[in-house]
């Protein structure tokens, strides 16, 4: 099975996991800015998605695939999610070995305590149900294990998240906080579900000051841009 992706830039890592439905190219206008702050982004198809191999029927795959990206890079790399992306992160990160190369986790407009009804009804407005309908099922019954990872992962950890369209309500954002206290939430105004589309400047804005300050080769230097 072949998974297929891209890179650009150098410097340290931020590996962009995109939603389900969506490819790799959807976070372009997101790393060219991620790129001119001096970092090195990594996006590919997940499985079952775009030029990517498999099937996408099952978290644990997602989350080995995962693995396998934060093993191929140097250490302290940042990981950031949307939707599927984020909960197979989140999945990945059961490994103490992959958390110990990970130097936080963003999730884009995603937690991972889903309410089961809610999950299949924005999804099915969508139009994605019936085509994701079996790892779908498969996530939900891993909200449990999800949550429990979410709470013993010591990361930093930001969510970022819209306000037209999103997935989440104050009572899933309140949820998130109370397993994990250390969590950082912003909101992008006027932003759905798909934040990368909708906002991509927004959302590299975010992504520009958190990897700046977890990944200790840009600790000491300032955004040429994130505050213009």
């Amino acid at each position: 099975m072949v998974l297929r992706g891209e890179e650009s830039g150098a410097g340290p890592a931020v590996l962009l996991l995109h939603a389900g439905g969506e490819r790799r190219q959807v976070w372009r206008p997101v790393a060219e800015l991620l790129v001119a702050d001096g970092f090195r982004c990594v996006a590919y198809d997940q499985r079952g998605h775009g030029d990517g191999g498999g099937s996408v029927d099952a978290l644990a795959a997602c989350a080995d695939d995962v693995a396998a990206m934060v093993r191929a890079e140097p250490s302290g790399c940042v990981i950031v999610g949307a939707s599927l992306g984020g909960l197979a992160a989140v999945a990945a990160l059961a490994d103490p070995a992959v958390r110990a190369r990970v130097a936080g986790l963003v999730l884009v407009d995603v937690v991972p305590c889903l309410n089961p009804d809610r999950v299949r009804g924005f999804l099915s407005a969508g139009g994605l149900l019936g085509r994701f309908t079996e790892i779908v099922e498969d996530i939900l019954t891993q909200v449990p294990r999800l949550e429990q990872i979410t709470a013993e992962l010591g990361l930093p950890f930001l969510l970022v998240h819209g306000d037209t369209g999103s997935s989440l309500t104050a009572e899933d954002i309140d949820r998130l906080t109370g397993l994990a206290p250390h969590a950082e939430v912003r909101l992008v105004p006027g932003a759905g579900h798909l934040i990368a589309r909708d906002h991509p400047i927004a959302l590299a804005r975010a992504l520009v000051e958190v990897a700046a300050e977890w990944s200790p080769a840009r600790s000491a230097i300032t955004s040429t841009w994130c505050s213009k």
